[in-house]
């Protein structure tokens, strides 16, 4: 471990926690796909200029044009879909709730590797891992009496959101080996920005929103995204992907602190359930947690 993963780790759990409450004071002024266009308009502007700096714009240039059409469509399924899908749940959900439902993705992420990698197996305490992980999505949707069918659609989409990030995940893993996590990630979100840009673009404000939206849409544009970006390779390159992945358990609690703290949202049981339970199923269904095999005991020389 890197002297300088516990402040990685830290960073990324606040901003990428405070990016779910940015995203509903944001959505109060603009529609889903407005927000995002912006979101992802802003995040690529800056690792373009980031990348520039560091390496030239002929060689930025260069290394993107190498991933092909799939660094930009990875753009689709990683950014513009799922960024959407939990602007738009949070419509209908509190922050916390969605931070809670999107921990979920790393349970689709091994579900998905066993389709892609036959060798792998999911049995014993793996097993119970994903189905206690899928009970507490069900016990964070199905109980919703603040939200109604409305909550429970919001929830799903932000489930929906952590299946496309989970095919991202796998999809990303095979095209890191080809270029930087900066340059995939930089190329990525431009391609997200094309699809979702007509959209973004009919779906414009008709007045000029307040600050606290506004101010949301850069906050979770440069805190949450560009600069995220940047800490998390960073923490990738020193600390590896099996620790960086550790902030996954931090992200709801985090975003349920802003949530109650900053926006007033109620502290529920169902919350308090579903992330105990789904957090359970990330620990033992990623293989996380593991209780130490006995070793059998020698029988007795005759």
């Amino acid at each position: 471990m890197s002297r300088s993963y516990v402040i990685y780790i830290g960073l990324l759990a606040a901003f990428w926690g405070a990016s779910y409450m940015f995203i509903k004071v944001a959505g109060r002024a603009f529609e889903p796909t407005t927000m995002i266009m912006f979101r992802l308009l802003i995040a690529s502007s800056l690792l373009l200029l980031v990348l520039a700096v560091q390496r030239g714009w002929s060689t930025t240039l260069a290394e993107m044009r190498g991933l092909g059409w799939e660094g930009f469509a990875l753009g689709f399924v990683n950014g513009a879909i799922p960024f959407t899908l939990i602007a738009w749940g949070e419509r209908h959900i509190d922050s916390g709730v969605a931070a809670i439902a999107n921990a979920s993705m790393p349970i689709f992420v091994v579900l998905l590797a066993i389709r892609w990698k036959p060798s792998e197996t999911v049995r014993g305490l793996r097993l119970v891992g994903f189905l206690v992980g899928l009970v507490g999505v069900g016990v964070l949707a199905g109980v919703h009496p603040k939200g109604g069918w409305w909550g429970v659609a919001g929830t799903m989409a932000v489930v929906l959101a952590s299946v496309a990030y989970a095919i991202g995940s796998l999809w990303g893993q095979r095209l890191i080996a080809r270029t930087s996590g900066l340059v995939l990630s930089t190329t990525s979100m431009l391609g997200g920005l094309l699809v979702l840009l007509p959209f973004g673009l009919l779906q414009l404000p008709g007045a000029l929103p307040g600050w606290k939206p506004t101010g949301s849409v850069i906050a979770l544009a440069v805190i949450g995204t560009a600069l995220a970006q940047i800490i998390a390779y960073r923490a990738l390159r020193s600390d590896g992907a099996a620790r960086l992945s550790l902030v996954t358990y931090l992200l709801p609690v985090t975003t349920l602190f802003y949530g109650v703290a900053l926006l007033g949202e109620p502290l529920t049981w169902q919350e308090l359930a579903g992330m105990v339970l789904i957090l359970g199923g990330v620990a033992f269904g990623s293989g996380a947690v593991r209780f130490p095999r006995r070793e059998p005991v020698a029988a007795p020389s005759p």
